[in-house]
């Protein structure tokens, strides 16, 4: 059995006992543990009770937070003319339509966030076997097919979180940086979890937030009591 670094050590004798805290107490746990030399993410796990092979169980959505996540998120945007320049003037990293396509075709994506307008869809739909499974196709479901482009490249740059129930019914995204505040990183994790519950589908049965977790990109997790996540501080 592998020998624990100090750090590891230290980090799981101060979780260690703890379980279904408040959200509060979670945070000072993860954020005083994060010590790793960069500055981690602070990474909230939900298990739902459905079924994701069923289409009225899909947990599908968008939050944005209102400290937002402290990434940089490039975006590009599929779209011609007007909207293009529309586009590029709302802080666009990439803007194009059948040149993007041709690149994407040719293995370079160098973007987190892919958005289109409406016209955009032939193109765009020839690369869902491409854009589908890294999470990225544009879908009007979450506010990436739109014809306001400018508006959804700005909520995207200002702390836009896209959520998907995967399989097993787990949803998990980041919520911030351990460099946060506290108070902070509380009300990302509240509003998070409001966003989901609030997606809830017509299909779900029985229990729908099962368990809430939160952890930093290097530390342990702690669960936190479901009740908590819309307790109001």
């Amino acid at each position: 059995m592998a020998k624990l670094g100090k750090r590891t050590r230290a980090a799981r004798e101060a979780f260690a006992g703890k379980e279904d805290v408040s959200v509060e107490e979670a945070v000072a746990l993860v954020k005083g543990n994060a010590k790793a030399k960069f500055d981690e993410t602070v990474e909230i796990a939900m298990n739902l009770g459905v079924d994701t092979r069923h289409a009225d169980q899909m947990v599908r959505g968008t939050v944005v937070l209102p400290n937002g996540t402290g990434k940089s998120v490039r975006v590009a945007v599929f779209a011609r003319g007007d909207k293009a320049d529309e586009a590029k003037a709302a802080g666009a990293d990439i803007v194009g339509a059948e040149d993007l396509m041709e690149t994407i075709q040719g293995g370079t994506i160098e973007f987190d966030r892919c958005i289109a307008t409406p016209d955009m869809m032939p193109i765009v739909g020839r690369l869902g076997k491409i854009l589908g499974p890294r999470n990225l196709m544009p879908n009007p479901k979450v506010g990436t097919v739109t014809p306001d482009v400018a508006a959804a490249v700005q909520a995207a740059k200002g702390g836009e979180v896209q959520f998907r129930a995967e399989k097993g019914g787990v949803v998990h995204a980041g919520v911030g940086k351990a460099s946060f505040d506290e108070a902070k990183l509380v009300e990302n994790v509240r509003a998070f979890c409001d966003a989901v519950a609030k997606a809830k589908p017509s299909g779900a049965k029985g229990t729908y937030m099962q368990k809430v977790s939160l952890s930093s990109t290097m530390g342990p997790g702690v669960t936190i009591d479901v009740a908590s996540t819309t307790a109001q501080a």
